[in-house]
C-alpha cells in the first residue's frame, strides 16, 4: 500500500461513526465524505461510483470488502466447517470464495489494515482468510451474530478470533485428555466384550464426550461453581455414570447379573435410568457436587426436573446466586429437534420464576434418531436451533477432535459464567452400533455404517496424533489401555462377590428426616393447627395495604370484603388458601406456587398479586407480613404443562422443606404433562426410592362447561395409586384444604399431594371455615353428615367433591332423614376404616351408595368398586362416555338432575 495514502493509518471504527454522523447530521459532514457515503452500504460495505475524499478509493473499497469477508466468515462460516468425522457436509450457497465478496487472487498478497478487525493488525489477505480458516470452518463452527447485545458479541469474537486465546495445550494436559479418552473408550470395549449382547446404549463414537464433562467441572470450578445438576437420557449414562460421577464400577457390572435389590426398592429400573450423587475433588483440588437425575425412556423429560431442581439448589443453598451451580443437559440430535419439552423449557430460561442462570446444552449428535436419517428428523438445518428463541451461542464440533471440543467448553462455560445465558454445544460425532448392541443399523443406514466401520474411535485418533507430537510412543499409550483394562477386571471380580444390586439413594441428607411411605400411616394423625389469635393477626396483616401506592378499585373492593371476612369469622377458600401459606411461612417453611395465571387464578379468587394502578408493578401482600420469614413465591408460569410442571416436581425433589405446588389452568390439561405424572409422580419411588412432595391443583368439576373444562381425570390418577405412592384429595371444605396443606410439610412423610380443586365452589356461600375450625382441626378424609340420626338413616350416601352440596341442597328441600350423606374427601389413600366405621355407625342403613358427577367409567367409581366390594356399593353416575362431559348447559343440568333423583328416589 503507499505511504502517502490516508488509509496507512486506517481507523475503521473512526469511519463508521463518521458514516453514522452523516445519518443524523449529513450538513455537519465535509462535502467530499459526504458524496462518498451517498455510495456507501453498511451491511455489506461496498460503494457504488460515487466521489470520494481522496484519490485511494479503489484501497478503501477493498479494506471494506474485506470486512464484508470477514463478516461472511462470522455469519456464514458455520456452514462450510470440517465438523462432520463420517459424513460429508451438505453444499450451501454463495460460498466464502473470494470472489463473492469482489475480490481477486491477485489481492491474497496484498496487505490491508482490515486485520486489525481479528486481531492480526496489518495483514495479507491471505493470512486474514487463513485465521478466518482455522476460526470459523475447521473443527468448530458457531452461530452468534443473531445475539442483539453488541458487548456480548464483541466479547466472544474476540475470545475466538484473538491469537493470544487461542488454547494450546501441554504435554500433562494432553495425557490428561487422552486418559479421559482412554476410560470412555476402554469402558465400552469392556462391558462389550464381557457382557456380550446386553443392553448398555454405549457412548462409542462420541467417547469425546468425557473429557469434555471433565472440562466444563475443572473450568466451571475454576470460576467459582460448586456444584453441577446434569439431565441426560440414557445413552453414554453408564459411562457418565463411572468416569465422571466416579460411581463404582463394580456396581455397575453388578448391576448386569444382580438378582434382587438391596433396601427399600420395590421394582427398581434398568441401569441405563439411574441417578446419581457424589462429591468429587478436581485437578485443582476444589469440591464439586454432581448429580444426575434419574430419568425414564422418555427422551428429554429429566430436562425440565434437572432445570427445576438447579433452581431449587439455587435458591436455598446458594442464596439466589446463579455462578454457583450450573445445570448441564446431555441431549440426543434427534430429541432436541423433536421433542416439545425441549421448546418449553427453553423458553423459561430468561423468567424470574424459572431462570437458572444459564444452562450448559451437550448435544451427543449422532447423527440419527433411532433408524431414523436426520434429514428426515427435522425442517432445521441444525438439531440445535431452538437455541435461537433465546439468542444463545450455537458451537457445531468435530466429536474427533477432542482438544477443539475441550477449547469450545471451556469457552462456553466462561461465557455462561460472564454472561449467564444458555450455550449450546452439538457435538458432530456417530453411533457405533444400532439404537442399542442388540440392534442392526445397516437395514436403514448402510452407506453411513459402511463409513463407521471402518472408522478409529477417538481415542486412537488422539493416540496418533500425541505420539506424532512426541507426547508419548506407541508403547505407552498402549501400556495406559491395557492396564486400564486389567483394573476393569479386577473390579469386574469384585462385583462378583454379591449378587443384591443397590440402588443408591437420591439427595441423602435433604430426605434423611423423612420417613418411607411404602412401609408407612399415610393416616396417621398430624395436629395442623395454630395459634387463632395468630392466625388472626396473619389475616390482618396480609390484608394491609400500602397508602402510597394505587390499585383498581375493584382490587381494593377485594380486600375490603375480605377484611368483613375477617370480621364475621366466616372465611372463603382463598382465605383459608392464603392463611395456610401465610402460617406455613411463618413456621420456616417457604412456600413456591408456579402455574398459567396462578397470581390472580384462573378464577379470579387467589389474589395473591395486586397491581399498581399508575406504575403496573406488582405488590405480593404475603411478602410482607414479617421481616425474616421465608418467601412466599407465586409466579404465573409460560403457557406449559409439561415443562413448568417437571420443572415444579424437580424444585421440590431438592427443597423438601418448602410447600411446592402446581397449577393448572383447568384440570383437564394435566395431560398435556403426563409423562411427568406418570413417570415421575407416581412411579418415581418404587423405581428410584425418591420420595417427593409436589402438590398439584387440579381444579375439577362438572358445570356444563365442556369436555375440557370439567375433568382433571380422577380416574387416571387414582388408576396409579398403589402403595402409598400418591395421595389424591377432592376437598369441599376451605378449612380441609388449610389443614391438608399444613399437613404436607408437618408430617414425616414427602409424598405427591394432588388436589381436585374446585371452581363454582370458591364463591359458595355454604363453602366457608372458621377460624375455630383452622386453629383447632386438623384434616379429615371423611366428613359426617352432622345433620343426620343414625337410628333414621336408612340410605347412606358416600359422595365426593362438589356434588354433595347438589344432594345436600335436595335433602333439605326434601326434608328427607331416611338419608345421610358422607363426603370421602381424600379418595387415595381411600379411607375404609372410616367407611367401615360409617356403616356400623348408622346400623339401620340397607343402601349404600356412591354418587358422583362423573360417567361410569371415570371418577373414583372404577376404583371403588373393584378394591372395595366389602361395601356393596351402589353406583349413581353419569352414563358411561369416551369424552368426560357434554357441551350443552341444559344437557348438563338435565344429567345431574338425573344423578340427583336416582339417589333419592328409592
Amino acid at each position: 500500500m503507499q505511504n502517502d495514502s490516508p488509509l496507512s493509518n486506517l481507523d475503521l471504527n473512526s469511519i463508521e461513526e463518521l458514516y453514522q454522523q452523516y445519518l443524523k447530521k449529513p450538513e455537519s459532514i465535509d462535502e467530499s465524505w459526504k458524496n462518498f457515503f451517498q455510495g456507501f452500504d453498511l451491511a455489506s460495505r461496498n460503494f457504488s461510483k460515487s466521489s470520494v475524499p481522496n484519490k485511494n478509493k479503489i484501497e478503501l473499497d477493498k479494506e471494506f470488502k474485506i470486512l464484508s469477508l470477514i463478516q461472511g466468515y462470522r455469519q456464514r462460516g458455520h456452514l462450510f466447517t470440517r465438523t462432520n468425522p463420517v459424513r460429508t457436509r451438505r453444499q450451501y450457497s454463495p460460498t466464502l470464495a473470494i470472489e463473492n465478496f469482489y475480490l481477486k487472487e491477485s489481492d491474497l498478497d496484498t496487505i490491508f489494515e482490515a486485520g486489525s478487525e481479528i486481531g492480526l493488525g496489518p495483514s495479507t489477505l491471505r493470512q486474514i482468510i487463513s485465521h478466518l480458516q482455522d476460526t470459523y470452518c475447521e473443527s468448530v463452527g458457531v452461530e452468534y451474530l443473531y445475539m442483539r447485545q453488541p458487548d456480548v458479541v464483541s466479547w466472544l469474537q474476540q475470545k475466538m478470533e484473538s491469537s493470544r486465546n487461542r488454547q494450546d495445550f501441554n504435554p500433562e494436559q494432553r495425557k490428561h485428555i487422552f486418559d479421559h479418552l482412554k476410560q470412555a473408550v476402554g469402558f465400552e470395549n469392556f462391558i462389550h466384550k464381557k457382557f456380550v449382547g446386553q443392553k448398555r446404549f454405549s457412548l462409542e463414537g462420541s467417547e469425546a464426550a468425557i473429557p469434555a464433562l471433565d472440562a466444563i467441572i475443572e473450568k466451571g470450578a475454576e470460576l467459582g461453581i460448586s456444584e453441577f445438576v446434569i439431565g441426560m437420557a440414557h445413552r453414554g449414562r453408564l459411562n457418565v455414570l463411572t468416569n465422571i460421577l466416579q460411581k463404582p464400577y463394580e456396581n455397575i457390572f453388578r448391576e448386569y447379573f444382580g438378582k434382587e435389590y438391596e433396601g427399600d426398592i420395590s421394582l427398581g429400573d434398568v441401569k441405563y435410568h439411574l441417578g446419581y450423587e457424589n462429591s468429587i475433588e478436581t485437578d485443582s483440588g476444589k469440591k464439586v457436587r454432581l448429580s444426575l437425575l434419574p430419568n425414564p425412556s422418555h427422551l428429554e423429560a429429566v430436562t425440565p426436573v434437572a432445570e427445576g431442581m438447579s433452581r431449587s439448589r439455587i435458591d436455598s443453598t446458594y442464596n439466589g446466586d446463579g455462578s454457583k451451580l450450573a445445570p448441564i443437559i446431555i441431549h440426543g440430535d434427534a430429541a432436541i429437534a423433536g421433542q416439545g419439552v425441549v421448546y418449553e423449557v427453553v423458553q423459561m430460561a430468561n423468567l424470574q420464576g424459572y431462570k437458572t442462570g444459564g444452562t450448559i446444552h451437550l448435544v451427543i449428535n449422532n447423527q440419527v434418531g433411532f433408524t431414523t436419517n436426520y434429514l428426515e428428523a427435522r425442517s432445521s438445518t441444525y438439531c440445535t436451533d431452538v437455541a435461537k428463541v433465546t439468542r444463545s451461542p450455537v458451537f457445531h464440533v468435530n466429536g474427533d477432535d477432542v482438544e477443539a471440543l475441550i477449547y469450545t467448553v471451556k469457552l462456553a462455560i466462561e461465557f455462561r459464567q460472564r454472561y449467564h445465558s444458555d450455550v449450546f454445544i452439538d457435538i458432530l460425532s456417530y453411533r457405533k452400533y444400532g439404537h442399542n448392541e442388540g440392534d442392526e443399523p445397516r437395514f436403514t443406514q448402510p452407506i453411513l455404517y459402511k463409513e463407521i466401520e471402518k472408522h478409529p474411535n477417538p481415542r486412537d485418533i488422539y493416540a496418533s496424533k500425541l505420539i506424532d507430537k512426541n507426547v508419548f510412543d506407541t508403547q505407552e499409550s498402549k501400556k495406559r489401555v491395557v492396564e486400564f483394562d486389567e483394573f476393569l477386571d479386577e473390579k469386574l471380580t469384585e462385583s462378583r462377590k454379591d449378587t443384591k444390586v443397590k440402588i443408591t439413594n437420591f439427595l441423602v441428607e435433604e430426605y434423611k428426616a423423612f420417613k418411607n411411605p411404602a412401609k408407612g400411616n399415610l393416616f396417621e394423625k398430624v395436629n395442623t393447627g395454630i395459634n387463632q389469635e395468630k392466625l388472626v393477626d396473619l389475616a390482618n396483616r396480609m390484608l394491609e395495604m400500602p397508602s402510597d401506592k394505587k390499585f383498581y378499585r375493584k382490587a381494593i373492593k377485594i380486600i375490603n370484603d375480605r377484611k368483613q371476612m375477617v370480621e364475621n369469622n366466616k372465611l372463603d377458600w382463598a382465605m383459608c388458601e392464603l392463611l395456610a401459606y401465610a402460617s406455613l411461612a411463618s413456621e420456616g417453611h417457604p412456600v413456591r406456587l408456579s402455574g398459567q395465571d396462578s397470581q390472580r387464578g384462573t378464577f379470579a379468587h387467589r389474589h395473591a398479586a395486586f397491581v399498581e394502578e399508575d406504575t403496573g408493578e406488582k405488590y405480593f401482600p404475603m411478602n410482607n407480613l414479617s421481616e425474616g420469614l421465608p418467601n412466599i413465591h407465586v409466579f404465573n408460569s409460560s403457557l406449559s404443562e409439561y415443562g413448568v410442571m417437571g420443572f415444579e416436581y424437580g424444585y421440590a425433589l431438592a427443597m423438601p422443606n418448602v410447600l411446592t405446588i402446581w397449577e393448572g389452568q383447568f384440570g383437564d390439561f394435566n395431560n398435556v404433562a403426563q409423562v411427568i405424572i406418570d413417570q415421575y409422580l407416581t412411579s418415581a419411588h418404587e423405581k428410584w426410592g425418591i420420595s417427593n412432595g409436589l402438590v398439584l391443583y387440579l381444579p375439577h368439576g362438572y358445570e356444563g362447561q365442556g369436555p375440557e373444562h370439567s375433568s382433571a381425570r380422577i380416574e387416571r390418577f387414582i388408576a396409579q395409586a398403589t402403595n402409598n405412592n400418591i395421595q389424591l384429595m377432592n376437598i369441599t371444605t376451605p378449612a380441609n384444604l388449610f389443614h391438608a396443606l399444613r399437613r404436607q410439610m408437618l408430617w414425616e412423610y414427602r409424598v405427591p399431594l394432588v388436589i381436585f380443586t374446585p371452581k363454582s365452589l370458591l364463591r359458595h356461600p355454604q363453602v366457608t371455615s372458621n377460624f375455630e375450625e383452622l386453629a383447632s382441626g386438623e384434616f379429615k378424609p371423611s366428613i359426617d353428615d352432622k345433620n343426620a340420626d343414625p337410628k333414621k338413616v336408612k340410605t347412606l350416601v358416600f359422595t365426593t367433591g362438589k356434588i354433595y352440596y347438589h344432594v345436600n341442597d335436595k335433602k333439605i328441600a326434601d326434608q328427607r332423614s331416611d338419608l345421610a350423606i358422607i363426603r370421602i374427601e381424600q379418595l387415595y389413600p381411600f379411607p375404609a376404616k372410616d367407611v367401615e366405621s360409617y356403616i356400623s355407625k348408622y346400623k339401620n342403613a340397607n343402601r349404600f351408595v356412591w354418587a358422583q358427577d362423573e360417567p361410569v367409567n371415570m371418577g373414583a367409581w372404577p376404583y371403588v368398586s373393584r378394591n372395595y366390594p366389602q361395601f356393596n356399593f351402589e353406583g349413581v353416575t353419569r352414563q358411561e362416555s369416551a369424552s368426560p362431559a357434554g357441551g350443552l348447559m341444559e344437557q348438563h343440568n338435565i344429567r345431574l338432575q338425573q344423578i340427583v333423583d336416582k339417589i333419592f328416589d328409592k
